[in-house]
């Protein structure tokens, strides 16, 4: 390692001292290594070449100065030629290690990687919707990015840093004291020169580096927002295009000073510090030489003694900042930690059970339900918050019950903000029951396993959401089995198959990010084929027609016919015109069930529903007459 690498490595380490000024956690400890016990053999290589490495950095300072005393003193030329091959053998069995160092280290660090950020991404897959209604993505993804290569840094970097840096400095420091005693005390002397600065420097390069990462994660959210489908239209309809400019241009000013100025303090402090390991050098240069023309050293001792510097500052800085990387990388162990200790609300119990073959029913008995607290389902640092809101929620649900047979439609009506789409979450299971029970065909949803859940039940929600993939792709998310038969079968039934065999690229057609390249009734149509594709036995539609035109409304409620054709079906509905023909209705309000019956037969009662369908007819009358 030469002196400037060294230079360099004391600045990052100091940097990263800003950062994180923590104590170590012996129970975070434990886990990281229970997270390496697969990694030990690889380990274990990796510290033995680490090793070797640090002998080797050694050794050939030691035979150069020999050659120097052999040219100088013996002027033995086969001695010389021999210890001249021997350093190049050094030199090559060093790049040898190297290579095999490197390897062994990125095995380790990508196997480490790979081994947290699939447990990582399996532990949130398994968190309830309420903690993705709460988190900030892009929270989530600095988990599964940052934090996780930030973790990495503890094995491929601090933990064989620090096992060949002490190596090296004890290696080194014996043969230097051997050597002259004197001269080596009088090079550490100037080892505060060295290490202070970079202390401070660091901590203002940190403090820029800190504002620079505000700012680029203040453009990013900006961009993020801005460039997505429905924010661009937003800001093309009500924003003021120049102020986000001037907004953007502004937070990318700065960060160009900081990095003007970050590139300008890293080469001042670089700069300053090769000045002091020069004075080092020529110290050793000086005192050794007036020594050596005195006969009280030998010439290539003093060669030895200076190339030997090189390599005592060089792990001297690094050990000085060691338990600081280690405390990074610990940092970042914690915060993925952090994750994985989060226990989702919805689990699957040991003994799950399938839902019965055949027809099923569908029943909601004296249900209560509130939504959880944010202790119960998030993090403070995903939310970006101080603390978490600690308060329960407020009871939604208060014993609502009624029953859907097999190959019946129920329809759930009622006021905004009455429990209609909370009843429909507590079927499959996006957030279970305070008290009472869902059950399909008898059987508690609690007690049956997910992957029976998601074969039975399909749902259909407002807003339709696609990936950013192929229609292809889209569809068989629900059934990736299903072959090009049963595909084009499903966009038939759906409605979609004209639409879809007119395209340039057919079922390759890119939907855009959440189907944004398709009509709001194309999107529902293809979230529909979708749902048949999957064939579940019970469908359950949440105001799948709320926000589409009245053709785009009818082509979907012809779909939608196809869909709950021979089903059992729980919809919920904003549009009464739409569920006229429900075996029965279903009134939900303040969390209760206010009315039950037919269309006809809650008509005749004169109550709520009444009241909503006359409402509702009443604004829709002046609209059919302009039409």
């Amino acid at each position: 390692m030469d002196m400037g690498f060294s230079h360099w490595m004391a600045l990052e380490s100091a940097m990263h001292g800003e950062r994180s000024k923590r104590s170590f956690s012996r129970g975070t400890l434990r886990r990281i290594v229970a997270f390496a016990r697969p990694h030990r053999r690889a380990l274990i290589a990796f510290l033995i070449l680490s090793v070797i490495s640090a002998v080797l950095a050694v050794a050939t300072p030691v035979l150069a100065g020999w050659v120097v005393d052999d040219i100088i003193k013996h002027k033995a030329e086969g001695r010389v030629l021999f210890l001249a091959g021997l350093i190049a053998a050094v030199a090559v069995l060093d790049a040898v290690i190297g290579v095999a160092e490197r390897w062994q280290s990125s095995r380790i660090g990508e196997g480490l990687i790979l081994d947290l950020r699939r447990a990582v991404f399996g532990h949130i897959q398994r968190m309830p919707v309420a903690f993705f209604t709460r988190t900030r993505t892009g929270a989530l993804v600095s988990r599964l990015n940052n934090d996780v290569i930030g973790a990495q840094r503890a094995f491929t970097w601090t933990l064989s840093g620090v096992v060949s840096n002490v190596i090296t400095l004890f290696l080194t420091l014996a043969v230097m004291l051997r050597l002259s005693w004197s001269i080596t005390l009088l090079s550490l002397i100037l080892l505060p020169l060295f290490v202070i600065p970079a202390k401070r420097m660091g901590s203002r390069l940190a403090h820029l580096q800190r504002e620079a990462a505000d700012h680029n994660a203040a453009m990013t959210t900006q961009m993020t927002e801005r460039f997505s489908a429905p924010g661009a239209t937003l800001v093309k309809l009500f924003g003021r295009p120049a102020r986000e400019e001037a907004e953007f241009g502004a937070r990318a000013e700065r960060v160009a000073e900081i990095g003007v100025r970050t590139a300008m303090g890293q080469w001042i402090f670089l700069t300053a510090l090769s000045i002091v390991s020069s004075l080092a050098l020529a110290l050793v240069y000086g005192l050794g030489g007036w020594l050596a023309l005195r006969g009280r050293l030998e010439a290539g001792t003093v060669v030895t003694l200076g190339l030997l510097l090189t390599r005592l500052y060089a792990p001297l800085t690094a050990l000085a900042s060691a338990r600081v990387d280690a405390m990074t990388a610990i940092v970042s162990f914690e915060r993925v930690f952090e994750v994985l200790d989060l226990e989702p609300l919805i689990t699957e119990r040991p003994d799950a059970v399938r839902v019965p073959d055949g027809p099923v029913a569908l029943e909601v008995a004296d249900v209560r339900f509130a939504y959880p607290s944010a202790e119960r389902v998030s993090l403070a640092s995903l939310e970006e918050v101080a603390t978490l809101d600690t308060r329960s929620g407020v009871e939604v649900l208060h014993g609502v019950s009624f029953r859907v047979e097999p190959g019946q439609l129920v329809a759930l009506v009622g006021s905004s903000g009455g429990g209609k789409s909370t009843i429909a979450s507590l079927v499959p299971r996006l957030y279970d029951v305070d008290s009472g029970a869902v059950r399909l065909s008898g059987v508690d949803v609690r007690d049956l396993s997910f992957e029976s859940l998601r074969e039975t039940l399909g749902m259909v929600t407002q807003d339709g959401h696609l990936f950013h993939d192929t229609i292809r792709g889209n569809l068989l998310f629900a059934a990736p089995e299903a072959g090009e038969d049963e595909v084009w079968d499903a966009l038939r039934k759906a409605r979609l198959a004209a639409l879809v065999e007119s395209l340039p690229d057919g079922l390759d057609t890119v939907v855009g990010e959440r189907g944004y390249r398709l009509s709001g009734g194309e999107r529902q149509r293809l979230t529909i084929a979708r749902l048949l594709l999957a064939k579940p036995r019970v469908v359950i539609l949440d105001e799948a027609t709320a926000h589409l035109d009245s053709t785009s409304e009818a082509a979907v409620q012809a779909a939608l016919v196809e869909a709950l054709a021979g089903r059992t079906a729980l919809v919920i509905a904003h549009r009464l015109s739409t569920i006229r023909a429900a075996d029965a209705i279903v009134v939900i309000e303040d969390g209760q069930v206010a009315e039950r019956g037919t269309h006809s037969e809650l008509l005749a009662l004169g109550g709520r529903y009444a009241e909503l369908y006359r409402t509702q007819f009443e604004d829709d009358a002046p609209a059919e007459a302009v039409a």
